[in-house]
């Protein structure tokens, strides 16, 4: 299948670099946010490399990860329905390529590890799931993966699944499955994060229901600030919190009617949305962009153009997905120093900002990544 991430990682990187200088002087910022930021542990919930993992990383492209000041960031492994040995391998080159760049990288396993990777000033990386083809309805492979270090699943990508519907999904929603919430159970009992970034309403909740942990949203927007599907409405945003789980704000089309492309106002507006009903301790940063940021160059948007249609045909294609997959004022590897300064402009306090940059999706980690013993299952 044509994956958006498959344009993302294949082409992004040609301007990524000449990008940082060019976005270098739009914001000066504050002290406050600077300091904030040099200590603070900063969490991006979905973000993706420009590179392709089997293939050496360029000194501009290193020097364009160092400079985004991540502590830690998420990245899909399998795109939107990878299957089983395709999965294997694309794991095996990422653990390749933190290997390589030992200086640079550092596989996140464990909760304790995020901690290092700061002390250490290394990135650190978490490998995900969006889809669950590589599972092959095989609750074994739950186990199997999280082995392999993949710290956090989702039920359904923009489709149904065995396991959930998506938030695209042709037909009546038929909420989680009985499958599903087998894979549920073990993810609990696996220590494996759950996230229902492309989940549907009703399988939304229900999983929310059927979890014994706290669950994630670690890529979304809000519904009450545009209408999309992949925006979650204010009782997703409730019941995540409830459970003591985090949603991500994510910088796609989605934050916005169009055509124009959406900015960071409208980028804060879902931000202050989902602090109001879920709370300072269960929001963060999903970028789900990559990480360096995206090439606008005509080459790589006539690219993305043809990803677009593919994804249509596909039919995992969302409403809006012509305009570019960034905000303005954030296609920049330190987008998260910018949503912190914007934190602080508004009036929220550097305790909150401090929560939203990272601590609450080390929380949730801490509280997930624990495998169960037979007598807590």
């Amino acid at each position: 299948m044509f994956d958006r991430r498959v344009f993302l990682k294949t082409l992004a990187w040609l301007a990524a670099a000449p990008s940082l200088a060019a976005h270098a002087g739009e914001r000066e910022m504050t002290d406050a946010a600077a300091q904030l930021y040099r200590k603070a542990i900063v969490i991006d919930g979905n973000l993706q490399l420009a590179n392709d993992p089997a293939e050496p990383l360029s000194s501009e492209a290193q020097a364009g990860i160092r400079a985004s000041g991540l502590t830690v960031f998420k990245m899909t492994i399998g795109g939107s329905g990878g299957n089983y040995a395709d999965t294997l391998k694309e794991l095996d080159d990422c653990r390749g390529m933190i290997a390589r760049y030992p200086e640079l990288f550092m596989p996140i396993r464990r909760a304790t590890d995020i901690a290092l990777a700061k002390r250490s000033g290394r990135i650190g990386i978490i490998f995900s799931f969006e889809a669950v083809e590589m599972l092959q309805s095989n609750l074994d492979r739950i186990d199997e993966f999280s082995q392999l270090g993949v710290r956090v699943m989702q039920l359904s990508y923009n489709l149904a699944s065995p396991f959930a519907s998506g938030v695209l999904a042709p037909r009546a929603s038929r909420g989680l499955t009985t499958l599903g919430h087998a894979a549920i159970a073990e993810m609990n009992a696996q220590g494996v994060s759950i996230d229902l970034s492309h989940a549907d309403v009703m399988s939304t909740l229900q999983a929310v229901h059927a979890s014994s942990r706290p669950v994630l949203i670690t890529h979304g927007g809000c519904a009450a600030v545009h209408p999309h599907p992949r925006n979650k409405i204010d009782a997703e945003l409730r019941a995540v919190a409830g459970s003591g789980g985090v949603v991500g704000i994510y910088g796609l089309p989605y934050l916005t009617a169009g055509p124009a492309q959406q900015t960071l106002a409208d980028y804060m507006a879902h931000m202050l949305h989902a602090l109001a009903v879920c709370g300072e301790d269960h929001v963060g940063i999903g970028s789900d962009a990559v990480l360096t940021g995206f090439d606008t160059s005509p080459q790589n948007m006539a690219f993305y153009d043809q990803v677009v249609a593919a994804r249509k045909a596909a039919g995992i294609g969302a409403p809006g997905e012509e305009r570019p997959p960034y905000v303005m004022g954030l296609n920049r590897a330190d987008r998260c120093e910018i949503i912190a300064d914007a934190l602080l402009r508004h009036g929220y306090p550097a305790r909150i900002a401090e929560k939203v940059l990272g601590t609450n999706f080390a929380r949730v980690f801490a509280d997930t990544w624990v495998a169960q013993t037979k007598d807590q299952a």
